[in-house]
């Protein structure tokens, strides 16, 4: 499985808007106006931009969605089977409305919302979830999006009951199916993908070239669509999607980024909407044998010379938080107990020397600008590790050559992630010996057993402490050096409500959004 292809499983999906602002100071939050109790109203076209590039187009809800505009137009068109929630409740009611497991965990079923029909009128069917899951798991990334879940696996019982047969016990299950589950018709023919109905609170009324106008589905299983109308409009960055909102042709530019957001801040007709943990902006430390960083000590060295504050206040312009070296921090078993490390020159000098780590030698932090401001991050790092006695260059690769050539096997690389609100998610897709998707090539043996330990623990107490033990594991002796999350930041005219602030899928979700004229 290429990167590309976990990225557009909703991993990725919206990175790009991140915008650098070197030296802005700390923002206070929301600019948005106060306001009281208001009664929702129906009606009216809620228009978005969002961005994409019209060479990566595509239709299929299955595929490699690196468009947000076609991330958009999918989730609301079809139906996954869970939906990200809030707080402790991290996982809620899509498609299906109920799920249980056996008591060895192992089997999952899931229990379809009554009522829910395409939108050509056919009901949905456990068969039609059945056919859409083992096309989902039979393409190049599937096995990585429904983890220990085989195509044998996958059967129905009876037209509402979805079945999943995982081949270890995975109390954590149902939260895997929360990103690309999308449900199609069974026997969908590929070359009627753009034709094909979903389940989704909007119907589709017309696409040209990622453009597309998307119409309330008064059928829709889920309840009322306050929305007549989305009209989605693709842009190729940020500044011209915010210039269009700013000139009345949008309604909401979505991730449109710190610096828009600092444009606008004090306006009375915009709203700034900020969704925390929406992305996070690791470097990646490869811990294998023969690596310069292999010796944990010098990791740890690393991760005491960055000033944390200052990456988050320049690059960020203040829009996100600093991170602590475990990944998931949007996750409500996070473990808020780890000390917050805090730069301390002395230590991490004081580690390299009993590493015996080369300070004669430069090393080589790659980096891209796919995520705007991901380059500026790796230039700043560099200027503070050197105040350590660490020689680094930075080197900026295009798209493709870093994917291809740098990821998984480079010694010192940035990278990003923009599903956050799971400790189990980043285990599993990044960490596990395993994983064919281990980004630092770290292998840690307990670190293994405490994962399998978790997803094999019923009881939610009893796992939220082994998950404490998991990420302590990772907080001490991966490979990862997480300095900052950022905000996801949307910007929309002032009669706009309701729009989620939840991270990742979460965001796009728009059927209670509403306009107040």
């Amino acid at each position: 499985m290429s990167r590309r292809q976990i990225m557009a499983t909703g991993g990725g999906i919206g990175a790009a808007a991140l915008i650098t602002a070197c030296g802005a100071d700390d923002t206070d939050g929301d600019s948005s106006p106060k306001r009281g109790a208001e009664k929702p109203r129906s009606g009216g076209t809620l228009r978005v931009g969002a961005l994409g590039r019209a060479g990566a187009i595509t239709r299929d809800p299955h595929g490699v969605q690196s468009n947000e505009s076609d991330y958009l137009v999918i989730s609301l068109l079809y139906d996954t089977l869970t939906a990200p929630g809030a707080g402790r409740r991290n996982t809620v009611a899509r498609l299906a409305t109920d799920w249980r497991a056996d008591k060895d965990l192992r089997t999952w079923r899931f229990t379809l919302a009554d009522g829910a029909t395409f939108h050509d009128g056919t009901p949905v069917t456990a068969e039609d979830v059945v056919w859409s899951l083992r096309r989902l798991r039979g393409t190049p990334g599937g096995a990585s999006r429904l983890p220990g879940v085989k195509a044998a696996g996958i059967t129905a019982d009876g037209r509402r009951t979805v079945v999943l047969r995982s081949d270890y016990a995975n109390a954590e299950l149902p939260l895997l199916t929360r990103l690309t589950t999308f449900v199609l018709k069974r026997d969908t023919d590929a070359k009627e993908l753009a034709k094909a109905p979903g389940t989704g609170p909007f119907r589709l009324d017309w696409y040209r070239s990622g453009n597309a106008r998307l119409v309330r589905n008064d059928d829709w299983y889920g309840g009322e669509v306050r929305l007549d109308a989305i009209e989605v409009k693709i842009f190729e960055s940020p500044q011209a999607m915010a210039s269009a909102l700013l000139a009345g042709q949008l309604d909401l530019a979505s991730n449109a980024g710190a610096v828009a957001a600092r444009t606008v801040a004090g306006r009375e007709d915009i709203q700034v909407v900020r969704r925390p943990n929406d992305l996070a902006l690791p470097i990646v430390m490869r811990t294998a044998d023969g690596s310069p960083f292999a010796d944990p000590r010098v990791r740890q060295a690393l991760r005491l010379a960055v000033d944390r504050e200052a990456l988050v206040k320049q690059v960020l312009s203040g829009y996100g938080r600093v991170g602590n070296d475990v990944l998931g921090t949007g996750d409500p078993a996070y473990d808020t107990g780890l000390p917050q490390r805090t730069r301390d020159l002395d230590r991490a000098r004081r580690l390299l020397k009993e590493a015996d780590f080369d300070l004669s030698r430069t090393y080589r932090l790659h980096t891209t600008e796919d995520v705007a401001g991901l380059a500026e991050s790796a230039t700043l790092f560099a200027t503070q590790v050197r105040e350590a006695g660490v020689k680094v260059e930075v080197v900026k690769q295009e798209s493709a050559k870093f994917w291809d050539q740098t990821w998984l096997k480079g010694d010192l690389y940035t990278t990003y992630w923009g599903t956050n609100d799971s400790v189990v998610f980043f285990a599993s897709k990044t960490m596990v010996s395993e994983s064919a998707t281990n980004e630092a090539g770290w292998r840690d043996a307990e670190f293994d057993r405490t994962y399998q330990k978790a997803v094999g623990t019923a009881d939610a107490g009893a796992r939220g402490k082994v998950l404490d033990r998991l990420q302590r594991i990772e907080y001490e002796r991966s490979g990862y050096l997480l300095w900052g999350m950022a905000d996801g930041i949307d910007l929309a005219a002032a009669p706009v409500r309701d729009l989620p602030e939840l991270p990742g899928y979460g965001r796009v979700q728009l059927e209670r959004t509403w306009l107040a004229r």
